[in-house]
Protein backbone atom coordinates (compact mmCIF):
# COMPACT_ATOMS: atom_id res chain seq x y z
CA UNK A 1 0.00 0.00 0.00
CA UNK A 2 1.24 3.56 -1.16
CA UNK A 3 2.03 5.83 1.80
CA UNK A 4 -0.37 9.29 1.42
CA UNK A 5 2.13 12.00 1.97
CA UNK A 6 -0.18 14.62 3.53
CA UNK A 7 -0.19 18.21 3.35
CA UNK A 8 -0.25 20.04 5.88
CA UNK A 9 -0.82 24.25 6.06
CA UNK A 10 0.74 25.19 9.78
CA UNK A 11 4.25 25.25 8.45
CA UNK A 12 3.09 27.92 5.94
CA UNK A 13 1.42 30.20 8.63
CA UNK A 14 4.74 32.31 9.80
CA UNK A 15 5.64 34.02 6.32
CA UNK A 16 2.12 33.35 4.41
CA UNK A 17 0.68 35.64 7.04
CA UNK A 18 3.26 38.33 6.71
CA UNK A 19 3.17 38.32 2.29
CA UNK A 20 -0.72 38.14 2.62
CA UNK A 21 -0.64 40.92 4.96
CA UNK A 22 2.11 42.83 3.00
CA UNK A 23 0.62 42.46 -0.35
CA UNK A 24 -2.76 43.45 0.72
CA UNK A 25 -1.66 46.63 2.13
CA UNK A 26 0.34 47.45 -0.47
CA UNK A 27 -2.54 47.02 -2.81
CA UNK A 28 -5.02 48.69 -0.53
CA UNK A 29 -2.91 51.72 1.44
CA UNK A 30 -1.46 52.56 -2.38
CA UNK A 31 -4.38 52.23 -4.48
CA UNK A 32 -6.22 54.66 -1.47
CA UNK A 33 -3.76 57.21 -1.28
CA UNK A 34 -3.87 57.50 -5.61
CA UNK A 35 -7.89 57.51 -5.26
CA UNK A 36 -7.43 60.19 -2.40
CA UNK A 37 -5.16 62.55 -4.12
CA UNK A 38 -7.11 61.71 -7.66
CA UNK A 39 -10.20 62.89 -5.73
CA UNK A 40 -8.84 66.77 -4.76
CA UNK A 41 -6.40 67.29 -8.52
CA UNK A 42 -7.34 66.85 -12.07
CA UNK A 43 -3.16 66.34 -12.35
CA UNK A 44 -0.95 63.46 -12.75
CA UNK A 45 2.01 64.23 -11.37
CA UNK A 46 0.88 64.75 -7.91
CA UNK A 47 -1.41 61.35 -8.14
CA UNK A 48 2.02 59.50 -8.94
CA UNK A 49 3.93 61.54 -6.93
CA UNK A 50 1.02 60.29 -3.73
CA UNK A 51 1.27 56.62 -4.98
CA UNK A 52 5.21 56.42 -5.13
CA UNK A 53 6.09 57.70 -1.70
CA UNK A 54 3.16 55.75 -0.21
CA UNK A 55 5.03 52.90 -1.49
CA UNK A 56 8.09 53.69 -0.03
CA UNK A 57 6.97 54.56 3.19
CA UNK A 58 4.55 51.74 3.66
CA UNK A 59 7.07 48.68 2.69
CA UNK A 60 9.63 50.72 4.99
CA UNK A 61 6.99 50.40 7.23
CA UNK A 62 5.63 47.27 7.29
CA UNK A 63 9.13 45.24 6.91
CA UNK A 64 10.50 47.25 9.92
CA UNK A 65 7.13 46.79 11.86
CA UNK A 66 6.96 43.50 11.08
CA UNK A 67 10.66 43.06 12.27
CA UNK A 68 9.98 44.33 15.79
CA UNK A 69 6.67 42.77 16.36
CA UNK A 70 8.28 39.41 15.57
CA UNK A 71 11.44 40.04 16.98
CA UNK A 72 9.53 40.70 20.27
CA UNK A 73 7.78 37.17 20.19
CA UNK A 74 11.06 35.68 19.20
CA UNK A 75 12.75 37.09 22.53
CA UNK A 76 9.62 35.70 24.99
CA UNK A 77 10.12 32.34 22.93
CA UNK A 78 13.95 32.41 24.02
CA UNK A 79 13.29 33.47 27.84
CA UNK A 80 11.10 30.57 28.10
CA UNK A 81 13.42 28.24 26.51
CA UNK A 82 16.30 29.85 29.12
CA UNK A 83 13.93 29.04 31.97
CA UNK A 84 12.73 25.76 30.96
CA UNK A 85 16.95 24.61 30.53
CA UNK A 86 17.35 26.13 33.83
CA UNK A 87 14.59 24.56 35.54
CA UNK A 88 15.13 20.97 33.98
CA UNK A 89 18.86 21.27 35.02
CA UNK A 90 17.40 22.27 39.01
CA UNK A 91 14.26 20.23 39.12
CA UNK A 92 14.41 16.77 36.53
CA UNK A 93 12.09 14.95 38.77
CA UNK A 94 9.46 17.84 39.06
CA UNK A 95 9.43 18.46 34.81
CA UNK A 96 8.97 14.77 34.48
CA UNK A 97 5.72 14.85 36.54
CA UNK A 98 4.72 17.87 35.03
CA UNK A 99 5.34 16.92 31.57
CA UNK A 100 3.21 13.34 32.51
CA UNK A 101 0.66 15.54 33.88
CA UNK A 102 0.33 17.18 30.62
CA UNK A 103 0.05 13.79 28.51
CA UNK A 104 -2.59 12.72 31.39
CA UNK A 105 -4.71 15.92 31.17
CA UNK A 106 -4.90 14.92 27.21
CA UNK A 107 -6.43 11.46 27.84
CA UNK A 108 -3.81 9.22 28.83
CA UNK A 109 -4.19 7.31 31.60
CA UNK A 110 -1.52 7.62 34.12
CA UNK A 111 0.80 5.17 33.78
CA UNK A 112 1.27 5.71 30.18
CA UNK A 113 1.36 9.34 30.46
CA UNK A 114 4.20 9.02 33.05
CA UNK A 115 5.78 6.23 30.26
CA UNK A 116 5.70 8.75 27.54
CA UNK A 117 6.85 11.40 29.50
CA UNK A 118 9.81 9.14 30.50
CA UNK A 119 10.90 8.22 26.96
CA UNK A 120 10.17 11.71 25.11
CA UNK A 121 12.44 12.83 28.30
CA UNK A 122 15.34 10.56 27.47
CA UNK A 123 15.24 11.63 23.90
CA UNK A 124 15.22 15.25 23.99
CA UNK A 125 13.65 16.60 27.57
CA UNK A 126 13.73 20.38 26.42
CA UNK A 127 12.41 19.79 23.14
CA UNK A 128 9.66 17.80 24.72
CA UNK A 129 8.88 20.57 27.40
CA UNK A 130 9.22 23.60 24.50
CA UNK A 131 6.59 21.50 22.18
CA UNK A 132 4.39 20.02 25.06
CA UNK A 133 4.33 22.29 27.64
CA UNK A 134 4.84 26.18 25.66
CA UNK A 135 3.84 25.18 22.62
CA UNK A 136 7.06 26.15 20.47
CA UNK A 137 8.42 24.27 17.64
CA UNK A 138 10.16 24.74 14.23
CA UNK A 139 7.18 25.14 12.45
CA UNK A 140 5.18 27.90 13.89
CA UNK A 141 9.05 29.28 15.59
CA UNK A 142 9.06 33.24 15.33
CA UNK A 143 11.78 34.32 12.15
CA UNK A 144 11.94 38.18 12.23
CA UNK A 145 14.01 38.63 9.44
CA UNK A 146 12.22 36.31 7.11
CA UNK A 147 8.45 37.94 8.08
CA UNK A 148 10.29 41.57 7.58
CA UNK A 149 11.25 40.86 3.79
CA UNK A 150 8.05 38.28 3.40
CA UNK A 151 6.03 41.62 4.73
CA UNK A 152 8.29 44.39 2.82
CA UNK A 153 8.42 42.53 -0.49
CA UNK A 154 4.86 41.80 -0.95
CA UNK A 155 3.74 45.17 -0.05
CA UNK A 156 6.16 46.46 -2.64
CA UNK A 157 4.50 43.76 -5.20
CA UNK A 158 0.67 44.88 -3.96
CA UNK A 159 1.63 48.74 -4.28
CA UNK A 160 3.25 48.57 -7.45
CA UNK A 161 0.22 47.58 -9.68
CA UNK A 162 -1.59 50.84 -8.18
CA UNK A 163 1.27 52.79 -8.92
CA UNK A 164 1.56 51.65 -12.65
CA UNK A 165 -2.32 52.27 -13.40
CA UNK A 166 -1.98 55.37 -12.30
CA UNK A 167 0.76 56.17 -15.25
CA UNK A 168 -1.85 54.86 -18.10
CA UNK A 169 -5.36 55.81 -16.93
CA UNK A 170 -7.05 59.22 -17.84
CA UNK A 171 -7.36 61.31 -15.03
CA UNK A 172 -10.73 62.31 -15.00
CA UNK A 173 -11.58 58.33 -14.82
CA UNK A 174 -8.55 57.36 -12.39
CA UNK A 175 -10.89 57.10 -9.30
CA UNK A 176 -13.14 54.59 -10.84
CA UNK A 177 -10.57 52.66 -12.75
CA UNK A 178 -8.12 52.36 -10.12
CA UNK A 179 -11.08 51.54 -7.60
CA UNK A 180 -11.98 48.67 -10.23
CA UNK A 181 -8.41 47.10 -10.50
CA UNK A 182 -7.42 47.74 -6.90
CA UNK A 183 -10.89 44.74 -6.41
CA UNK A 184 -9.47 42.69 -8.96
CA UNK A 185 -6.20 42.57 -7.82
CA UNK A 186 -7.59 41.67 -4.11
CA UNK A 187 -9.94 39.17 -5.50
CA UNK A 188 -7.22 37.80 -6.79
CA UNK A 189 -4.26 38.12 -3.75
CA UNK A 190 -7.64 36.62 -1.91
CA UNK A 191 -8.23 33.87 -3.74
CA UNK A 192 -4.42 33.04 -4.05
CA UNK A 193 -4.09 33.40 -0.24
CA UNK A 194 -7.12 30.82 0.53
CA UNK A 195 -5.44 28.05 -1.98
CA UNK A 196 -2.19 28.27 0.03
CA UNK A 197 -4.03 28.43 3.17
CA UNK A 198 -6.35 25.66 2.75
CA UNK A 199 -9.21 28.07 3.77
CA UNK A 200 -12.44 29.07 2.59
CA UNK A 201 -11.92 31.27 -0.94
CA UNK A 202 -15.08 32.89 -1.04
CA UNK A 203 -15.36 33.89 2.49
CA UNK A 204 -11.46 35.45 1.88
CA UNK A 205 -12.73 36.73 -1.17
CA UNK A 206 -15.51 38.84 0.76
CA UNK A 207 -13.93 40.10 3.27
CA UNK A 208 -10.94 41.51 1.45
CA UNK A 209 -13.17 43.40 -1.01
CA UNK A 210 -15.29 44.75 1.04
CA UNK A 211 -12.86 46.45 4.12
CA UNK A 212 -11.47 47.32 0.77
CA UNK A 213 -14.12 48.82 -0.56
CA UNK A 214 -14.79 50.72 2.62
CA UNK A 215 -11.32 52.15 3.12
CA UNK A 216 -10.86 53.66 -0.86
CA UNK A 217 -14.66 55.06 -0.18
CA UNK A 218 -13.64 57.20 3.29
CA UNK A 219 -10.02 58.31 1.24
CA UNK A 220 -11.85 59.55 -1.70
CA UNK A 221 -14.51 61.13 0.36
CA UNK A 222 -11.24 62.84 2.37
CA UNK A 223 -9.90 63.93 -1.58
CA UNK A 224 -13.48 65.42 -2.49
CA UNK A 225 -13.43 67.48 1.32
CA UNK A 226 -10.02 68.96 -0.18
CA UNK A 227 -10.94 69.28 -3.74
CA UNK A 228 -8.04 71.76 -4.85
CA UNK A 229 -7.56 72.04 -8.36
CA UNK A 230 -3.75 72.16 -9.14
CA UNK A 231 -2.70 72.75 -12.54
Amino acid sequence: MENKVEKHYLMRSGWLRAAILGANDGILSTASIIIGVAAASDVRDPIVLAGVAGLVAGALSMAAGEYVSVSSQTDIENADREREVSELAEMPEAELAELAMIYQNRGLEKELALKVAEQLTAHNALEAHLRDELGINEMTRAKPLTAALASGGAFIFGGILPVLAALVIPVPKMIYLQYALAMLFLIILGTVAAKAGGSNIAKAVIRITFWGTVAMGITAYIGYLFDVNMA
